[in-house]
């Protein structure tokens, strides 16, 4: 209850983060959390699934239209588990090659070297587990994105199995398109991890990786997705499909979740019906609200690029660190006024001896309050209280009353069903 009180209260601006419909939570509240369902549809180890197997089939429907393929897997439940199962289908049993991103310049902690597995027990030295061997892109500090030519003599000189484009810093599309051909000189792979911008991809914009050259994408499912906590695994190659699905089950995993299914299946829906407008929004706040962080005194990263193509915007506030402090400490102080943003490591942290606990940077994200209806004027309301709060020095408990006055206009959440049978009506239609 107190979480829920504090929220109603807040501003949410966590980018992997964002707020599921009615319809979507009465469908994660259903008898099938305390079921089991192994394996693929038609074909489950276990009985009672007649129902279960009804409501994946929708959902995987959904998910190809939504997202224009061929297969959808909808069974991972996280995008973690997704990345994996892309590791598991393109990598080497003994140990494999991947080039990804690193953390500091917006890679995933399950991209990085002593993280990422295929999820086959792969050992070192004394019996030590390792993680595939990576190798990471080049990067462009200035325009915070991947360096093709620089990466195209890494991938040459490495010879990866596997190079995974995306990120959790992901402001701007990856050149899938500029690296397929170097892929296929390797003999490679494309994987491409959009946990973060799938909403956006499946609503036609940021960018269209199936048709760019990417073999497989694993995607999160609660992000600019707005559904609940769960993974898939989609392809526009029918003969991955196979190989794809097995790296899934049984290699990773047995059960999958259920009511996590039937919430995603009305989540899609939901975006095939609101998710054009929706994530247009979402696109346009962001600019926006860079903008306006900008006017006020911030720096944000890529003012020449128009900060952002995506629902994030990236903050460099070490300028602060004398007077407020950096990332870490920016990242309390608004959260005393209930403004919820997570801070994050730049590129050029780790040079500066900068620890991912306080960093240099924000990572600011429009998606869930977009969905609470929150337009342009918002953002630079929001701009605002940060430049109260850091650069005014404002008591954040006075930020705070305040805060709480601008959200009460705010409480319900817009571009959705409002409850499964309202949901119901529309299957017709798709």
């Amino acid at each position: 209850m107190n979480h829920h009180e504090t929220f109603n209260q807040s501003i949410p601006l966590i980018a992997s983060e964002n707020i599921t419909s009615p319809a979507v939570r009465e469908a994660c509240n259903c008898d099938f959390s305390h079921r089991y369902a192994e394996g693929w549809v038609g074909q489950r180890v276990y009985a009672g699934c007649k129902y279960i197997d009804e409501i994946e089939q929708i959902c995987i429907d959904l998910a190809k239209q939504y997202f224009r393929c061929v297969h959808a897997d909808v069974r991972p439940i996280s995008g973690v588990v997704a990345n994996l199962a892309l590791y598991n289908a393109f990598t080497s049993e003994n140990g494999g090659r991947m080039c990804a991103m690193p953390i500091p310049k917006g890679g995933h902690i399950s991209h990085a070297p002593k993280i990422a597995s295929s999820g086959r027990p792969i050992y070192g030295t004394a019996g030590t587990v390792r993680g595939l061997d990576v190798r990471y892109l080049a990067f462009d500090e200035k325009n915070m994105n991947i360096d093709v030519d620089g990466s195209i003599k890494i991938i040459r000189e490495f010879k990866p199995e596997l190079i995974l484009f995306g990120g959790s810093v992901f402001l701007f599309p990856h050149p899938v398109k500029e690296l397929r051909n170097v892929a296929n000189e390797v003999g490679a792979s494309i994987g491409y991890d959009a946990a973060h911008v799938a909403g956006l991809i499946g609503s036609g914009y940021f960018q269209d990786p199936l048709r760019e050259g990417a073999d497989a994408i694993a995607i999160s499912t609660h992000k600019t997705l707005p559904g609940p906590q769960h993974g898939a695994v989609l392809t526009d190659r029918e003969d991955l499909i196979d190989e794809l699905k097995n790296a899934v089950f049984p290699a990773l995993m047995s059960n999958h979740h259920l009511h996590n299914v039937a919430g995603l299946a009305i989540a899609l829906l939901e975006m095939l019906e609101f998710g054009k407008e929706y994530h247009k929004k979402v696109i346009e706040n962001a600019q926006t609200f860079g903008e306006a962080l900008a006017e006020a005194g911030f720096n944000v990263l890529c003012e020449h690029l128009g900060f952002t193509k995506s629902h994030q915007i990236v903050v460099d506030v070490s300028n602060f660190q004398k007077d407020v402090g950096l990332g870490g400490d920016i990242e309390k102080l608004l959260e005393k006024a209930n403004i919820i943003i997570n801070r994050n490591l730049l590129p050029w942290d780790i040079r500066e001896g900068r620890h991912y606990m306080n960093p240099g940077g924000l990572r600011l994200g429009t998606s869930e309050v977009t969905r609470l209806g929150m337009g342009k004027s918002e953002m630079k309301q929001i701009a605002e209280f940060f430049k109260s709060l850091i650069i005014d020095k404002k008591d954040p408990n006075k930020v705070k009353k305040e805060v709480a006055k601008f959200r009460r206009e705010f409480q319900s959440v817009k571009y959705c069903f409002q409850s499964t049978n309202s949901a119901y009506g529309y299957l017709k239609f798709y």
